[in-house]
């Protein structure tokens, strides 16, 4: 018989259902299921139908792999960018971090993760055959590799800049260097940190 107090298995759903996040636990889940319940139902009504819209319209675009309600997303899309630059990074937050500094123009490609050998995740689950054909068939000049200093992220970042060498790629492949600290993620840096690590990329 289980200890743990319960109303209603409707709220409990919601309570596990948001333990699922991120850095939330149990007791962080409970305060927000709670709160939405009894003081913002406005808001949790708000979250609901943008959750449930996004679901159903947001898929992945074909040739960057990120985020996006078309099939090219409007970055892909834009011809004013630098299409002899590509960014690789982590995650389409980290995507949206390196757009708020302002400082590159170029093209990008998403990873969804990185390589983690003990989460069963390698290359080809990463998908990073699908980044060497966007590679091939590009007129990509340089590819500047944005995944964290960290053991999963230098992982990553060797495993990319080994396969461009091994395929005899004319491609200037750098890494972001100066201000950002090791083990942090990108995500969490602040945009003028990231600035300057792209201007002094090696």
């Amino acid at each position: 018989m289980s200890n743990r107090f319960s109303t209603s298995p409707v709220i409990d759903e919601l309570i596990e259902s948001l333990k699922s996040l991120p850095g939330l636990g149990p007791r962080s889940a409970s305060r927000i299921a709670h709160h939405l319940l009894v003081n913002d139902r406005p808001s949790a009504m708000r979250l609901a139908q943008a959750l449930d819209e996004a679901c159903r319209k947001v898929g992945r675009c074909e040739y960057c792999n990120t985020l996006s309600e078309s099939s090219v997303c409007p970055i892909c899309a834009d011809q004013e960018r630098d299409h002899e630059q590509l960014c690789i990074v982590e995650s389409p937050a980290d995507q949206r971090v390196i757009e708020e500094t302002m400082t590159y123009h170029g093209l990008y490609f998403v990873l969804m993760g990185l390589i983690s050998p003990v989460q069963g995740v390698g290359a080809t689950e990463l998908g990073l055959e699908k980044l060497m054909t966007r590679i091939e068939a590009s007129d990509i000049k340089e590819v500047m590799i944005a995944t964290p200093y960290t053991p999963e992220g230098d992982a990553t970042a060797h495993f990319i800049a080994q396969a461009i060498k091994a395929r005899g790629f004319d491609i200037h492949v750098t890494r972001l260097a100066r201000g950002v600290p090791a083990g942090v993620e990108l995500e969490y840096t602040d945009a003028n940190t990231i600035a300057n690590a792209i201007f002094a990329r090696r």
